[in-house]
């Protein structure tokens, strides 16, 4: 049975005995055997869900961070039950995800524009009938992509565009050239923030993204302001990746 990183960096952090950048415990998973990811960029992924682990757990967490992408096993970890009551967090995401997206209409409409796009751009590209993790299965010159879709229409009373992903699924199909493409739709426009999956992974690393829900989701929040594109701060530019569809390579 596959390992997850999670279950993979106590282990190593356990022998060590000592806290370890988040670097060390993938290489020393990678002499190990111990770690198996297409991803090609396992040292982000393994900072980012450690990080995710502590941010979003606190004291119930595994680990602790001691320092910069550096992490130790956390030994005070206080075991307690968390209270089985609803989640109003996660209620109210999955209430507005239900109002924009269930219905089909603008969910489905951004999948719908982004396969045109593609098509126009060359790409062989189809929508995946069922949703696995990942909305396009798209090919070029003998690559293959992996393309999730995220459609929005502005939030006129934050002025911002909020989308939700869930980490379950963020953390199982985050291997391969991945793709997210955020549909930014305003006033009858639409533009795409696309960002390949490191640019993601980076986000998440950095606390550009916020964990709400007790782990469960991924709240990326994009806004524009005299022209340029923030993700989650304004001292996080994305400018550089909107409508940038020759990135997807």
């Amino acid at each position: 049975m596959t390992k997850s990183f999670k279950e993979i960096a106590h282990e190593i952090l356990k022998g060590a005995g000592k806290p370890l950048h988040s670097k060390e415990i993938t290489r020393i998973a990678k002499e190990r055997g111990l770690l198996q990811t297409e991803g090609k960029t396992p040292e982000a992924t393994m900072n980012a869900q450690l990080l995710v682990d502590v941010n979003s757990r606190g004291e119930l967490s595994s680990f602790k961070k001691v320092g910069p992408s550096t992490f130790t096993i956390n030994d005070k970890k206080v075991e307690i039950q968390e209270e089985a009551k609803p989640d109003r967090i996660i209620e109210e995401l999955e209430l507005e995800e239900e109002k924009q997206v269930e219905g089909g209409y603008i969910g489905k409409a951004g999948e719908h524009t982004v396969l045109s796009e593609l098509l126009f751009r060359g790409y062989n590209a189809a929508l995946m009938s069922v949703d696995v993790g990942v909305d396009i299965l798209a090919t070029r010159n003998n690559e293959t992509f992996h393309i999730q879709v995220k459609t929005r229409n502005i939030s006129k009373r934050h002025d911002a565009f909020h989308f939700n992903l869930r980490i379950v699924s963020f953390e199982r199909h985050n291997a391969g050239k991945t793709f997210y493409i955020f549909v930014l739709r305003e006033n009858g426009k639409l533009d795409y923030l696309i960002l390949p999956l490191l640019e993601v992974e980076k986000a998440i690393e950095q606390e550009f993204v916020h964990v709400v829900g007790k782990g469960k989701l991924y709240r990326i929040t994009i806004t524009r302001r005299e022209g340029k594109i923030y993700l989650g701060r304004r001292d996080n530019e994305v400018s550089y990746f909107l409508n940038k569809w020759d990135i997807i390579k």
